[in-house]
C-alpha cells in the first residue's frame, strides 16, 4: 500500500488567460487541473499516465485577472491499473489577500507500462477519516463514470 503524495502548483491569472469579464477561461483553469492531477498520478504509480475521463468538474467562484492560484491534486483512490485523482483550485486576491475555493473536479487516470498498455498500479493507503471520505466519493464517481462509458458504448454513439 501508498500513501499519495499531495501535488501543489501557483500559476498568475494574467490578461489572455481571461475572458472579455476578466474572469479565467474555464478550459484553462481545466488544463492547470489536468496537469497537477497528472502529476499526482504518475508519482503515485511510477509510471506514465493518461487522462481517461474528467469528472463533475465545479466552478464554484470566478477567478479574476491578477489572482494568484494554487492548485492542490492527490490521488484519492486506485484500481488495479487507475486511479482517481481529486484537484482543486483556490484564488487568492493579491490586493485583498482573499484566499477562496473556485473549482473543484475528479480526474481518472490509467497507468501505462513501456508499450502503452495498461499497467498495474499500488493499492492506496486509506489512513485519516477525511481520506475515508474521499476514496468513497472518488469510488461512486469511479463507477459513475464506468456506467456512463458503458452506455455511450452501448448505444453506438
Amino acid at each position: 500500500m501508498k500513501k499519495a503524495e499531495i501535488i501543489k502548483s501557483w500559476e498568475l491569472v494574467f490578461p489572455n488567460d481571461t475572458n472579455p469579464r476578466g474572469t479565467m477561461f474555464g478550459g484553462k483553469v481545466m488544463a492547470i487541473m489536468d496537469k497537477v492531477a497528472a502529476i499526482a498520478a504518475a508519482r503515485f504509480c511510477g509510471k506514465s499516465v493518461v487522462t481517461a475521463s474528467t469528472e463533475a468538474i465545479v466552478f464554484k467562484k470566478p477567478i479574476q485577472q491578477g489572482d494568484r492560484i494554487q492548485t492542490i491534486g492527490q490521488v484519492v483512490w486506485s484500481g488495479k491499473t487507475s486511479m482517481v485523482v481529486k484537484v482543486d483550485v483556490y484564488a487568492e486576491n493579491p490586493r485583498s489577500g482573499e484566499y477562496a475555493h473556485c473549482t473543484t473536479a475528479h480526474f481518472n487516470f490509467v497507468a501505462l507500462d513501456d508499450e502503452g498498455r495498461p499497467a498495474p498500479v499500488p493499492p492506496l493507503l486509506v489512513e485519516t477519516e477525511e481520506e475515508k471520505r474521499h476514496y468513497e466519493v472518488a469510488e461512486f464517481v469511479k463507477k459513475q463514470a464506468l456506467e456512463r462509458k458503458k452506455k455511450i458504448e452501448e448505444s453506438g454513439i
